[in-house]
Formats: C-alpha cells, sequence, structure tokens
C-alpha cells in the first residue's frame, strides 16, 4: 500500500494508492468488460446513474453513529425473545429426554450443526452478514421455528388426515405435513429478518446465508429429538450411533437446502425493488421448492426407493453437488458485482484501480492483508474492505431502484467512512515505516 493515495506504489499490495489509470491511458478498466454478465446486469442498465464525484472538504460522518438507536432495540428484543423462546424448547426436550440424554444428544447434535455452520460461513465470507442478525437466525431455528412446528403440526395432520382419508399415515406425517409446517415455521424467521435487518439484504447469497441458518438451528433441536427417541425407544447405543451417521454425517445439510431455497427468492425478490406485495408474493413462491424439496427427501424411502443408500447416491447426492455448485456460481456473480460498481466509484475519484482490483478480488483482498498486518494495520484493513463490499452492494441497491431505506445517505457515509479508514491505513503504514 502506498503511503498516500497521491503517490506512487511504495509497497503496497498491487501498487494500492498509485494515480495511473489504465482507462485513461485508453484501456478498458477490468469492470468494464464487455459481456460480463450476472444476474444483476438489467437492473444497470435500466437505471444509468453516475457515482457522485469526489470533491473537497466531504464532511466525515462515521457509518457506526448512523444505527437509530430504536433499531438498535428491536435487534436486542428480537434476540432477547428469540433465546426465552430456545431455552424454553430445549427445557422441555431435557424434561422429556432426562438430563443425561438430553446432554449427550446435545453433545452429538453440535456435530452437524458445526459442519453447517462452517459451510454457511464459507459461503458468507465475501461479505459477511451482521453477527446479531445470524444470532437471531439461529435462535428462531433452534426455537421459535420448532414451537410452532409442535403447536400446528397436530392440527395439520388432522386436517390432511380428513381431507386424504385414504393416504397412509406414514405419508401423512412425515412426507406432507412435516414438510409444510416445518418449511413454513422456519420461512417465517427469515421472513422477519427482511423486514428488520433489510439493509443487509443484498441479493440472494445473503437470502441463502440467513435461510441456512434459520435450518442449522433447527435441525440442531431437531437432531437432539431425534437421538433422544433412538435412545428411549430402543435403549442400545447401536440404534443412537446409526441415527447420529444417517442424519449427522450423511444429510447435515439437508434442512439448509430446503430453506436456502426460500431465502434465495426472498434474496432476489429485494434485487428488484422489494415491495410488500413482491416480498410477500416471493416468500409463498419460494416456500413451495422448499416444501418439495423437503418431501422428497423425506419420502424417498418410503415412496421411491427400498434402499436408502440407493436413494442417497442417485438422488441426495446429486442435490447436493447441484446446490454447491448453485452457490459457486452466486459467489462469483456477487464478487462481479463488487468489481463493477467500485468501478462506478474509480471513474468518479473515490478508488484507485489498484484499490478496486484489491477489494474485489479474493487475491486481491488476502495479499491487502497480509501486507496491513505488517504495518500493524490489520483490522482497518478489515473494515476498509467490509467498507467497499458496503459501499457496493448499496450502490446496486439504488441502482436497482429500492426505496426501502435512505440509500443515497447511506452511500455519502460509508464513502466517507472508507475515506477515513484509507487515512488511517496511511497513517499506521508510514508510521511504521
Amino acid at each position: 500500500m502506498a503511503l498516500n493515495n497521491q503517490g506512487t506504489n511504495a509497497g503496497g499490495p498491487h501498487g494500492y494508492g498509485r494515480s495511473d489509470d489504465p482507462h485513461r491511458a485508453g484501456q478498458a478498466p477490468p469492470w468494464h468488460r464487455q459481456g460480463d454478465q450476472g444476474w444483476w446486469s438489467d437492473t444497470t442498465v435500466r437505471h444509468p446513474r453516475a457515482a457522485p464525484v469526489r470533491g473537497p472538504g466531504h464532511p466525515l460522518h462515521p457509518v457506526w453513529d448512523r444505527t437509530p438507536r430504536r433499531r438498535r432495540v428491536l435487534d436486542v428484543v428480537l434476540v432477547l425473545v428469540a433465546a426465552l423462546v430456545v431455552a424454553a424448547v430445549l427445557l422441555v426436550l431435557s424434561l422429556s429426554l432426562g438430563p443425561s440424554a438430553f446432554v449427550l444428544c446435545g453433545i452429538l447434535a453440535l456435530v452437524p450443526l458445526g459442519i453447517c455452520l462452517l459451510g454457511l460461513r464459507w459461503i458468507d465470507r465475501w461479505d459477511p452478514e451482521p453477527r446479531g442478525a445470524l444470532l437471531f437466525a439461529f435462535l428462531w431455528g433452534a426455537g421459535a421455528s420448532v414451537a410452532v412446528t409442535l403447536l400446528l403440526g397436530t392440527y395439520v395432520v388432522e386436517l390432511l388426515g380428513d381431507a386424504l382419508t385414504s393416504t397412509s399415515p406414514d405419508v401423512i406425517g412425515p412426507v406432507l405435513q412435516a414438510p409444510l409446517v416445518e418449511e413454513f415455521a422456519k420461512g417465517l424467521g427469515v421472513l422477519i429478518l427482511v423486514y428488520t435487518r433489510r439493509s443487509h439484504f443484498d441479493g440472494p447469497v445473503d437470502g441463502i446465508v440467513y435461510a441456512g441458518t434459520v435450518a442449522a438451528g433447527f435441525a440442531f433441536t431437531e437432531n437432539i429429538l431425534y437421538f433422544g427417541s433412538a435412545v428411549i425407544n430402543s435403549g442400545s447405543a447401536g440404534a443412537l450411533v446409526g441415527v447420529f451417521v444417517l442424519r449427522g454425517l450423511f444429510s447435515p445439510f439437508a434442512h439448509v437446502m430446503f430453506t436456502a431455497l426460500l431465502g434465495f427468492f426472498l434474496g432476489y425478490a429485494l434485487t428488484r425493488g422489494g415491495g410488500n406485495a413482491r416480498i410477500l408474493g416471493a416468500f409463498f413462491l419460494g416456500l413451495l421448492p422448499a416444501i418439495a424439496g423437503h418431501m422428497l427427501w423425506n419420502g424417498g424411502t418410503i415412496l421411491l426407493f427400498d434402499n436408502f443408500f440407493l436413494f442417497y447416491f442417485v438422488v441426495q447426492v446429486p442435490l447436493f453437488v447441484a446446490a454447491v455448485i448453485a452457490v459457486v456460481l452466486l459467489r462469483r456473480a456477487e464478487r462481479r458485482l463488487t468489481e463493477a460498481r467500485l468501478g462506478d466509484y474509480a471513474r468518479a475519484g473515490w478508488f484507485t484501480v489498484e484499490e478496486v482490483h484489491m477489494l474485489a478480488t479474493r487475491p486481491g483482498r488476502s495479499r491487502a492483508l497480509a501486507w496491513a498486518g505488517s504495518v500493524g494495520a490489520k483490522e482497518d484493513m478489515r473494515a476498509f474492505i467490509r467498507t467497499g463490499s458496503r459501499i457496493a452492494h448499496t450502490r446496486q441497491r439504488m441502482l436497482g431502484g429500492r426505496r426501502d431505506g435512505d440509500y443515497a445517505a447511506e452511500e455519502r457515509a460509508l464513502l466517507a467512512e472508507a475515506t477515513q479508514r484509507r487515512a488511517r491505513i496511511f497513517h499506521l503504514a508510514s508510521t511504521a515505516r
């Protein structure tokens, strides 16, 4: 990184801080390649708007001072209520299973939970979501969605039984009732996050992360119940090991995959403007593939296959591979979006070409963080990278025509914060040298 934003490359990553711009030299900058399109491309074409030109004397209003007190209180209340529900649900499970079985099953349930959270963290690495929102998502899944499922499950079974008199109860329960009620209960948590954390819902990837976190919480509590039932009903360790292997090791991402489909639809709807009608439409539309996938998963060995392993390798594994490929493509699109939107600001003088490369590529970020660590500015560099991502997504909301927030004010505050962070990094680098 250079020691000032007007000088030459003074040892920083990718010539960070240099003022030479290949666009000025007649070369097309990397964010302006023809044919480099993504799921966001039509919004950028439909609403062309130049980024604000950087001028002298821009006041610095740090973005961390902008969160209204009322919003912070609401976030705390939501987390506390969700935590209380989780405590109540776990208490009921403890009384039902007994303390020893509950502790043992809880420890075992941590294994698939850890696998799911690591996978979701990998998805969320490019533009991490607020920890408070993710905490609420997990707590909703582990408590409120389980409570809703338990409260509604019996009534839905009775309704389905009355409507489908010729259908076996073994099909009505796991194949019909469970997917309907569980996906609806989990989806309510994602819908709450859409309305309370809309400024952090930037697209399908964010929807997948939030929905997947809700589902991971639900699967955690449900696994405790299934593991406990295996212990109580059989009384043997072999039955518990069998259920643990099937649910905890063979299919830990099952719930995550179902609910992630709903999150994708909600995230995509928000990129298109996100009015109430569109959000609710996306909610119910997203429930359809989530429920269908859940029905297929639960009914595979009841209706389609006699052998679990045949069903697992023919259906479940290909679905998981397809989900991973879809996520990889979405993450790649998110990176290209960051590059394209920050390129708008580079042309307006807010960032250099080298900074855009640094902020919009994984190698650029890694090298920048390594260099910043050598001069004692690693945390400031992390904050600078996060701010760059927020700037890109804020501009994308503006270009997409979203009117659910004052994004012009947010843009100004984020640009001011980026300027402040850059100045602090320059200061620390010059002091270190």
